[in-house]
């Protein structure tokens, strides 16, 4: 079985993760969309939100499992046997950001990253965006699937 994490915050989960996840879905027999648990960030969502928006979304498409985890993201690999790294590049600083986390990673373990282009049309969104329009009262709603709403 090819299985591959979609590691992130997704504080919110954006249209472009959503795309990521649908288009990951094609090319792996399982997704697991795995949250990443860092005591040091500040989120604006919960944990128990993330997950929910996430499997809300997903919820007829039994392929995507929704996690979260602590530690390296190559060990929750390790412990759960995935074999890839699902990760999309908007523009060429992510592709330098991430080219460097996929190299290390491959270094600790046997690990391979692939790399998934995002929809032009939402190229340009990302969390810290939602995040900054929510905060200012705009309509986020272009911007995220319908299962991520704020009370």
């Amino acid at each position: 079985m090819k299985r591959a994490i979609f590691p992130g915050s997704f504080d919110p989960l954006t249209l472009g993760h959503y795309d990521i996840i649908k288009r990951g879905v094609h090319l792996f027999d399982e997704v697991i969309v795995a949250i990443g648990i860092n005591s040091e960030k500040k989120y604006m969502f919960s944990l128990e939100e993330r997950m929910q928006f996430i499997k809300d979304a997903f919820e007829n498409e039994p392929k995507v499992k929704v996690v979260s985890y602590k530690g390296l993201t190559v060990d929750f690999c390790l412990k759960n046997n995935v074999k890839f790294i699902l990760r999309g590049l908007r523009n060429p600083a992510d592709f330098e950001f991430e080219k460097a986390i996929a190299h290390t990673n491959r270094d600790l373990a046997p690990i391979e990253t692939v790399f998934l282009l995002t929809a032009a049309n939402t190229s340009y969104i990302s969390s810290s965006i939602v995040r900054d329009v929510i905060r200012n009262n705009g309509d986020y709603t272009k911007l995220v699937p319908k299962s991520v709403r704020v009370k």
